[in-house]
């Protein structure tokens, strides 16, 4: 108290703390050679949670690694941060930890789901992780110019959507290459390409609807800003696209979309369907599944090999 009444509270200490000075979590040692921070928080969105990722590390490397971030599936409304699917879940070591063991180092991150956020805040929610990796790529180990997006389903999406549309930005990581497993690619072209009937874009309560904000009858120029095919520029990095030809949840056509459009803005995406496969790699064998998994780290050493892919 003073004579003249109460001290105001600072009310900067009411501020949360800023990600990028936090301390980072212990590190854990889940296989032989990686060393594994989970749950590090690279953003805290107002009226929200605070957003994590798992960093998966290698541990006896030369200089500063490349990084690939892993944006999980899960129809934009649910999903783990570390899963890739029910085909991946047996490994031991899992998919990351292979990877950290051969030299790259892995993020997986939360983001906002569709019933904390529509759309862009996904992307917002990328776009601040990639911003988070390089301002602490320093004691972190990483080489932030060396970046590949790589996601599953809806997160092949936001991860598409997130290489097409962050090449504006500065301070930040630099996305060399994009991999998406079964991914929605443009959210108007659904319903065509689906069986007809299969799907109504005037339903509210699909998992675009509930991505935008709304039906999307009711809200084309949301369903057109929210699909990767409608930002494919001069710009876009090189693309490796998976999908199964039996894909009876995201057919494969939205792929082919997309690989139509890259082509026509001059660039050249490794398109490949797989015949026989579902969604989450239903249908296929092991060895079909291996492949996928080794054909997205190669492409991804492609991407981060000294001149880019």
């Amino acid at each position: 108290m003073t004579t003249s009444g109460p001290v105001p509270f600072p009310g900067e200490l009411l501020a949360p703390p800023d990600p990028a000075v936090l301390p980072l979590p212990h590190p854990a040692a889940p296989a032989e050679g990686v060393r594994l921070l989970r749950g590090a928080v690279y953003a805290i969105p107002d009226g929200s949670r605070p957003s994590a990722v798992d960093l998966w590390l290698p541990t006896d490397t030369d200089g500063p690694v490349p990084v690939v971030v892993f944006v999980h599936g899960g129809a934009w409304r649910t999903g783990l941060r570390d899963d890739l699917g029910p085909r991946f879940r047996h490994w031991v070591p899992g998919p990351f930890a292979r990877m950290a063991q051969r030299g790259f180092a892995v993020a997986c991150p939360d983001y906002r789901l569709s019933g904390e956020a529509s759309h862009p805040a996904q992307t917002d929610d990328l776009a601040a992780l990639l911003a988070w990796l390089h301002t602490r790529s320093g004691e972190l180990g990483l080489d932030t110019a060396r970046t590949v997006l790589w996601g599953e389903s809806a997160g092949g999406h936001l991860a598409a959507l997130t290489a097409l549309t962050h090449h504006a930005r500065t301070g930040t990581a630099t996305v060399t290459g994009c991999v998406t497993w079964y991914a929605p690619t443009d959210l108007t072209g659904l319903a065509e390409d689906l069986p007809e009937g299969a799907y109504d874009l005037r339903d509210p309560a699909s998992f675009e609807a509930l991505l935008v904000g709304g039906a999307l009858a009711g809200r084309p120029e949301a369903a057109r800003d929210a699909s990767p095919v409608t930002h494919v520029g001069p710009q876009a990095p090189p693309f490796l696209l998976l999908h199964g030809t039996d894909d009876v949840l995201v057919p494969a056509r939205q792929s082919a979309r997309l690989a139509d459009a890259l082509r026509q803005a001059g660039h050249q995406p490794d398109l490949r369907l797989l015949t026989g496969g579902n969604h989450l790699w239903l249908g296929l064998s092991e060895g079909e599944v291996e492949d996928c998994f080794d054909r997205t780290l190669a492409f991804a050493r492609r991407c981060t090999a000294d001149g880019g892919g």
